[in-house]
């Protein structure tokens, strides 16, 4: 089992659940966070003052997955997420240990 984690553009969410439900995905965790990477924020103008956004709001995608979805859904939300310019994301995978359904006490992939 694998944990995916994507950091996406909050306008992409849409596209990319609807694609990952097409693909079989049960379910997801969808948290709002804030951040930046190569393109360090941007400035901004209000009341005719310039500030720095430093930290652009972002979409953090958590999906547990089985070893067999894993490539199906990193190239789903990769074609998905993508605009083409600077700050479309990040996807990282982490291997999962172990799963409990809390309800059942199922394990492993059962409690996917």
């Amino acid at each position: 089992m694998k944990k995916i984690e994507a950091i996406i553009k909050p306008f992409k969410l849409d596209e990319v659940k609807d694609a990952l439900n097409n693909i079989g995905l049960q379910g997801m965790t969808v948290t709002e966070v804030k951040g930046f990477g190569r393109q360090k924020g941007h400035v901004e103008l209000y009341r005719g003052a310039e500030y720095n956004v430093a930290f652009l709001p972002k979409l953090k995608l958590e999906l547990c997955v089985s070893d067999s979805l894993v490539e199906k859904v990193i190239s789903t939300i990769q074609e998905k997420a993508n605009t083409g310019k600077i700050g479309d994301g990040k996807i990282f995978v982490y291997e999962l240990i172990e799963a409990v359904r809390i309800r059942t006490g199922e394990k492993g992939e059962t409690a996917l």
